[in-house]
């Protein structure tokens, strides 16, 4: 049974009401002085220190159950939790979802993350990531000629080399982008049925990746999957300019 803690007034021109209470949350969970578990003190008594009406302050409290940062229980109070990083995925969906060129902004962040997290895979992966990075190659293969069931395949490869790099941080940003990085693995798998030859190019040049990792060499490792993004880039361009396998060989 956790104890009720003890706070202090912010200063008031800590902001708005909403921006006071999360100030108060996020201050106290980067010093540690609340931790997963823990109750606040009773509403009358947090407004009151925070200097909010406690409309305001249940209003605030009840988008922080949203973000899964709290949860508030009848008879009880107001209980802090360990965050759900999950939640991030649906944000930067929903902020990103009427962007145009979100996709290739996007991009940009998914190298940078998947380039430092094959480098630790090759360092850090165990015989357990080794078979789950074996485990999807084969469904790449075989989802070969399905757009939908492939781009998942391409996706969960992916991340396989991302949660063998074991860093929680790099995991996490990687989930977060889930909603919009399947709508590139969907469009890049799209791209089989203008060229033909995208398909040996996709089994191959994964199974590079994974025995890069399997080499135990970081450098090689990044390099491989560098050169596995700019060839897929490749093959968007030129579908952009309409060119095919059959323009290609004529």
């Amino acid at each position: 049974m956790t104890a009720d803690l003890e706070i202090t007034r912010l200063r008031e021109s800590g902001g708005k009401g909403y921006e006071k209470v999360f100030a108060f949350l996020r201050e106290r969970l980067l010093a540690g002085s609340l931790r997963p578990g823990d109750r606040l003190i009773p509403e009358r008594d947090l407004a009151a220190q925070l200097g909010v009406s406690r409309p305001i302050l249940r209003e605030a409290l009840r988008a922080l159950t949203v973000l899964g940062l709290v949860e508030i229980r009848d008879r009880v109070g107001t209980i802090v939790r360990r965050p759900d990083p999950s939640v991030l995925n649906d944000f930067f969906t929903f902020a990103f979802a009427q962007q145009s060129d979100v996709v290739d902004d996007v991009m940009q962040a998914r190298i940078a993350i998947e380039c430092q997290a094959v480098r630790l895979a090759a360092e850090r992966a165990t015989v357990s990531d080794f078979e789950k990075l074996q485990q999807a190659l084969v469904r790449i293969a075989e989802t070969i000629d399905d757009p939908d069931g492939g781009s998942v395949a391409d996706f969960e490869f992916h991340r396989a080399v991302v949660n063998a790099g074991k860093s929680e941080t790099l995991i996490v940003l990687h989930n977060s982008l889930s909603g919009i990085l399947m709508r590139s693995h969907r469009g890049r798998r799209e791209l089989l049925q203008v060229f033909e030859s995208m398909k040996t190019y996709l089994i191959e040049d994964h199974r590079r990746i994974f025995d890069a990792i399997v080499g135990r060499d970081p450098e090689h490792a990044e390099r491989v999957l560098r050169e596995h993004f700019a060839i897929g880039d490749d093959f968007r361009r030129r579908a952009a300019i309409g060119e095919s396998d059959v323009q290609s060989a004529s």
